[in-house]
């Protein structure tokens, strides 16, 4: 795993990203541009338009121009960084490519002005190209620019969540959802997957849609942070670890800590206070506790010693967004 397994891909099919137009997709289909899965190569595979690709392909451009495709963010976030992922295309892949954003309640029309946060970057065959940003930008719809033409794998957009408006007005809701504006900032191993995958709406799909930890061979127990949406007193708390069933943790913990300034505070913080103490959990199932504390903006779950957990939930109230920090 890298340190993009801490930021969030805001355009993943998987949190409800969505390709809504391009202007060409001859060779291979636009919707793979945000499949949640790596790219695979069959060399065996074609359709009736040539080699079957696992990505977004335009056909080769006999005029002036380029190609582009509009994206809708699954969830509305600051973007920190893309990953241009060209793996497989390595005659086809664009020499180059560009990216604007914008920050739109519907969707963009045909006089959508764009705001270039990405200038036109050279590209590589059969590789993952990350650029950072030079200023984190909010974005709701991007523009993928590809120049002249020609197929990228996967477009990853890492970034922060930020909370959807109104939705912290005091009711109780998922403060630790990646949907509300919540992130994993830490965590002690992420081997098999990202803490950020138990942070998705709606039940696990497989034992791949949750947090899961290599095995501990040492003493002590694998932990995770997470940046709540907003600060709040949590109420209640789930920990589920369906489809864990050889590897579920024995037991879990849950501490929380008031750190609005701190991007991710250290785990070994004194200033943690417990929420939930020490509790077995069982294979392949959901655990609810009803619990109370001070307002928190930071939640650690402590697994013992290790093991996977599919999806982790805590209902506050909260009315204090959390602040981006510069």
């Amino acid at each position: 795993m890298t340190d993009d397994d801490l930021l969030v891909d805001l355009a993943a099919a998987r949190v409800g990203g969505k390709v809504l137009a391009a202007n060409d997709e001859f060779f291979a289909e636009k919707e793979n541009l945000v499949a949640d899965a790596d790219p695979v190569w069959d060399p065996h595979r074609y359709t009736d338009r040539g080699k079957w690709m696992d990505g977004w392909e335009t056909r080769r451009r006999r005029e002036p121009g380029e190609d582009w495709a509009i994206l809708r963010l699954g969830i509305a976030g600051i973007v920190r960084r893309v990953v241009v992922d060209t793996s497989f295309f390595t005659g086809n892949y664009p020499e180059s490519c560009e990216l604007g954003a914008v920050v739109l309640d519907g969707d963009p029309a045909e006089d959508t002005p764009w705001s270039a946060v990405v200038p036109r970057t050279a590209l590589k065959g059969d590789t993952r190209i990350p650029i950072d940003l030079e200023r984190p930008v909010a974005a709701t719809h991007l523009r993928f620019v590809i120049h002249p033409d020609g197929g990228v794998a996967r477009l990853r957009v890492l970034g922060d969540p930020i909370p959807p408006p109104g939705l912290l007005d005091g009711s109780l809701v998922d403060l630790a959802a990646l949907a509300a504006g919540a992130r994993a900032v830490d965590c002690s191993n992420r081997h098999y997957s990202s803490p950020n995958r138990m942070l998705v709406a709606g039940p696990a799909l497989g034992m791949w849609d949750g947090w899961e930890t290599r095995r501990r061979r040492g003493p002590g127990n694998d932990w995770a942070v997470i940046r709540l949406a907003g600060r709040g007193a949590i109420e209640r708390l789930e920990i589920d670890t369906t489809h864990f069933k050889g590897n579920a943790p024995g037991s879990a913990a849950v501490s929380a800590i008031d750190a609005p300034t701190v991007e991710g505070p250290d785990p070994g913080h004194p200033a943690w206070s417990p929420l939930l103490e020490r509790t077995p959990l069982l294979p392949d199932s959901i655990h609810r506790f009803d619990v109370s504390g001070a307002p928190a903006t930071h939640l650690r779950l402590d697994i013992h010693p290790d093991g996977g957990v599919a999806r982790f939930h805590a209902w506050g109230r909260s009315r204090e967004p959390w602040i981006s920090p510069t």
